[in-house]
């Protein structure tokens, strides 16, 4: 289902309201501590953001970028080509079974993905056994508040409709706490938690929609009949323009990047 939405988004990931996943992946790259020649995996790539952003401080390095979906890397591999970027190499597969061998890689990043899996705990394992003693393991996820309060209200409204929402695996890692806790459970040292809100005004309350409709709280949306979608979008987008200031609407994303080593 997540690989069918995500195929399905693919096309209008890259629009200007979802620019806080190139911003996060820039800020995310810029914390890691690269010389510039490293070999580094990116886990659940989407359409590129992480590892376009790596590939640009690795002069001499590469960046090996895995997704499960043909419809993200088709995007992500448009995007490396029109900037002129020859060493990242996109490839298809799940996350959950990489296929590298141990200590492959200088560090290994996931952006906004580990969430998706039930049991994130194998999952890190998993992607901290690519990485070379020493070598680094960084995440990103969001924090508990974001897009507060436009997800909520439309949390609720989705919930008046019937709709049921999906486990919330992901507030796991919404806390400083809980990635912490997260790498400990890995092995990880030398654990870093940096906070950051990447936030911005969006030009209307339908600019909110694009970001509900290209990302993944479509799969949720796409439960109502054709009929029932329009109906809510216009009720949603009328409580959303409610929350108009001088400024505009302010769109809240929290982040928190984890940042650790392997010993």
């Amino acid at each position: 289902m997540l690989k069918e939405t995500f195929d399905t988004v693919a096309a209008g990931y890259d629009g200007k309201v979802l620019r806080f996943f190139p911003e996060s992946a820039r800020r995310l790259s810029a914390l890691l501590d690269l010389r510039g020649d490293e070999e580094v995996l990116d886990v659940a790539t989407g359409t590129g953001h992480a590892a376009l952003a790596l590939a640009a401080r690795l002069p001499r390095g590469r960046v090996t970028a895995v997704d499960f979906s043909p419809g993200m890397l088709e995007q992500a591999r448009k995007k490396a080509a029109s900037q002129k970027v020859a060493n990242v190499d996109f490839r298809e597969g799940d996350m959950q079974d990489l296929g590298f061998p141990a200590g492959r890689f200088d560090a290994a990043v996931c952006s906004f993905g580990i969430f998706f899996v039930e049991d994130m705990d194998s999952q890190l394992d998993h992607i901290v056994e690519t990485v070379k003693p020493g070598g680094q393991v960084a995440i990103s996820g969001f924090q508990e508040s974001y897009f507060h309060p436009l997800k909520d209200l439309m949390v609720a409204r989705l919930e008046r409709y019937g709709v049921k929402m999906p486990p919330q695996t992901w507030k796991r890692i919404a806390s400083e706490k809980g990635c912490i806790e997260l790498f400990r459970k890995a092995g990880l040292r030398d654990i870093r938690v940096v906070p950051e809100d990447v936030g911005y005004f969006p030009d209307s309350a339908g600019a909110w929609w694009d970001v509900v409709w290209n990302a993944g709280f479509r799969r949720m949306v796409s439960q109502l009949s054709p009929a029932d979608q329009e109906r809510f979008r216009q009720e949603h987008l009328e409580e959303v323009a409610a929350l108009a200031t001088n400024e505009g609407i302010w769109l809240d994303v929290g982040v928190l990047f984890t940042i650790g080593r392997r010993p």
